[in-house]
């Protein structure tokens, strides 16, 4: 006998089954082999494709292909040949149930508008994996793109599944979409605002992969490791993660460390607080004494040959040290601080070196520092500063002078 759809149903009724039953039972056996027949295709197509593409793949210079596979795209487009079959075959197997032939035919379509949307998310994330091993987009926000990508994808997919479903126009969603414009923003309105500020940090190249920042409103201080479409993932030094959204990067304000890594040095910026009552003009004695430190010993020497050339010419009276010009052991200071930082072997010459005094507080007199280690790693910045600071705090007593310190309570006996 030979095998047409009807074979099951006139099987059936030789047994002497009703009409409507063996049309049912026709219909599942119909189904039964066609997803059997289907299972075997879509099992074998995939053993085919990725066999097909690893053999590309090693005889292939580029690694593209190697993530293609990685990402199974071979294996997601080997699915749709099994779909289109079975697609084929609905008016086969339904060609007595109308309304089931247009139900699965609608339900078929959809399957392969998710399988094109499955392909398309494993060729955008293979360009995303490919892109980021370039080093010209290691500090790119790729990701973000790639988002952007899929969000348009998937809108686009759920259009159509739309359009096929309601079998209504395209236009016809869009006039619907429209109407509820309003509603949508409120619902997609983080992600809009990602996507706008993704767009805007890209542009204006405010962040990038690999950036130190510092955004003290969501307590980050850390180097960016992702930038997406709505967030971005900050590793602080203490190997937390905090995750800051991206719309943030444009509505607040944060500082990236991008500028002082690119430069040729590191900033030191700090004070030391002398005590106000400790600072005074220097006698004779004094500048004699002083004039023992090597790195002011010519500096104190013209100096002083040039103030009691001054003071000489105009007849001061200099039996009060107020009277003329005179030097000062905090002006004194300053200077010899700023040649010990001139000539350590840790700080740039080549930019801003600089000792000034800033206005007296409460807490004293700020003698600030100001110039650039050579080495801008952390670790090594610090200890560079601390040298600095430890060696200014320990000579300020050779020049008469005292460190402010808020008093402490202490027991005295009598």
């Amino acid at each position: 006998m030979k095998f047409d759809r009807h074979f099951f149903y006139n099987y059936l009724q030789d047994f002497g089954l009703s009409n409507d039953t063996s049309k049912y039972l026709n219909l599942f056996f119909l189904i039964t082999i066609s997803l059997i027949l289907i299972y075997l295709i879509d099992i074998i197509t995939r053993k085919i494709f990725r066999s097909f593409s690893i053999r590309i793949a090693k005889s292939s210079k580029t690694n593209f292909d190697d993530i293609l596979i990685t990402n199974k795209v071979p294996t997601n487009v080997a699915h749709l040949i099994p779909v289109l079959i079975f697609f084929e075959l609905i008016p086969i197997i339904f060609f007595d149930f109308d309304y089931l032939k247009n139900f699965t035919s609608k339900l078929i379509l959809i399957v392969s508008i998710i399988i094109a949307l499955r392909i398309a998310r494993s060729i955008l994330n293979t360009l995303k994996d490919f892109l980021k091993k370039l080093p010209r987009f290691k500090d790119k926000p790729v990701d973000s793109y790639i988002q952007v990508f899929m969000i348009f994808a998937w809108f686009s997919g759920a259009i159509l599944a739309f359009a096929i479903i309601t079998d209504q126009s395209i236009w016809k969603f869009f006039t619907a979409l429209g109407a509820a414009s309003a509603i949508i923003i409120l619902i997609f309105k983080d992600t809009i605002l990602g996507f706008v500020a993704s767009i805007q940090v890209s542009i204006n190249d405010m962040v990038r992969i690999g950036d130190w920042i510092t955004f003290e409103k969501f307590g980050a201080d850390g180097d960016v490791i992702e930038i997406s479409l709505a967030t971005v993932k900050v590793q602080n030094f203490d190997k937390t993660i905090t995750t800051i959204p991206t719309y943030a990067l444009i509505s607040d304000s944060f500082k990236n460390w991008r500028g002082m890594v690119n430069s040729q040095g590191r900033r030191i910026k700090r004070a030391i607080h002398i005590k106000i009552d400790s600072v005074h003009y220097l006698s004779n004695d004094e500048i004699n004494n002083l004039k023992s430190i090597q790195l002011i010993e010519s500096y104190l020497t013209n100096r002083q040959e040039k103030i009691d050339a001054f003071n000489n010419e105009n007849n001061i009276n200099k039996d009060l040290l107020l009277n003329g010009r005179n030097l000062t052991n905090i002006g004194v200071f300053r200077k010899y601080a700023e040649t010990y930082i001139e000539n350590h072997p840790a700080i740039n010459k080549n930019m801003m070196i600089m000792v000034r005094q800033l206005a007296p507080t409460t807490q004293g007199l700020p003698i600030e520092i100001y110039a650039f280690s050579a080495d801008k790693n952390w670790k090594n910045y610090e200890y560079i500063m601390a040298d600095i600071f430890d060696h200014l705090l320990a000579s300020v007593k050779y020049f008469n002078l005292e460190i402010f310190e808020l008093p402490t309570n202490f027991n005295t006996t009598s």
